[in-house]
């Protein structure tokens, strides 16, 4: 494996010993950030100390990603289920998108990364809203690849929320029951029209979707890691890649 290269103000490449993975590139590819805590914890640190090692990994994997071409990158920061975890961690949650795009903006601009968030940004504290709001708009007008933050998000919640926001419209008489299908509801979802996932990575070892993506991934392809995410490398995504390069996607068809 080569060296890392720096994340801007180069040319994207993949190294010598990469070459493979020049082609079949998945176009969308979301990760589960898990494993922070118990990271922290076999290192009888706070788990806090695990969080701030897993906001760094995020750098990476932008920039991994980046650099290997893909084109849409969601990244699941913060579920609706992680308000049952202590308040103090909590907090500390809720103060990391500031100071990590912070931090990170400048670069995010110049490599022209547009940063979306979905989720309910209503229930966040005021200043995570504000970073937020800032963020979307400094990067909006950016054609690079698209990272979207999934921050207080549960993919039961926002297919609700679809449901709601269509009905709204047959009330209003802007659609009919009738009309309803997939790629219309669709077009209601937060994601939209950052397109499916083609893979799906989840760290720490356990396997399951945990209210990520329930709507988008359903032709997604899987791939577990026992890694936890601070330990994610650029090496542990060349895996995942290369295993999705050898599966063969059917979509419920035959080839």
């Amino acid at each position: 494996m080569g060296p890392l290269i720096g994340w801007f103000g180069r040319g994207k490449r993949v190294s010598a010993g990469d070459s493979d993975l020049k082609e079949n590139i998945p176009n969308h590819i979301a990760i589960i950030m898990d494993g922070n805590g118990r990271w922290a914890t076999r290192r009888g640190l706070p788990r806090i100390a695990g969080h701030r090692a897993g906001m760094n990994k995020v750098r990476e994997a932008i920039r991994a990603c980046d650099e290997l071409g893909v084109q849409y990158l969601t990244l699941y920061a913060f579920s609706t289920e992680n308000w049952k975890r202590p308040q103090d961690e909590v907090d500390y949650l809720m103060r990391l998108p500031e100071e990590f795009f912070r931090t990170e903006i400048n670069e995010l601009l110049k490599r022209g990364v547009q940063v979306r968030f979905v989720g309910d940004v209503t229930q966040l504290p005021t200043y995570t809203r504000e970073t937020v709001v800032n963020t979307q708009r400094l990067t909006e007008g950016n054609t690079g690849m698209v990272v979207t933050f999934a921050l207080n998000y549960g993919g039961r919640a926002e297919v609700i929320h679809a449901i709601h926001h269509y009905a709204d419209q047959v009330k209003a008489g802007l659609a009919t029951w009738e009309d309803l299908s997939e790629e219309n509801f669709g077009r209601l979802l937060s994601t939209f029209p950052v397109p499916d996932p083609d893979l799906v990575i989840r760290t720490s070892g356990e396997r399951r979707l945990s209210n990520f993506l329930i709507w988008q991934s359903v032709y997604s392809e899987l791939w577990f890691t026992e890694v936890l995410w601070p330990d994610f490398t650029r090496t542990t995504l060349h895996e995942a890649i290369r295993d999705y390069q050898r599966r063969k996607r059917r979509f419920g068809g035959l080839k």
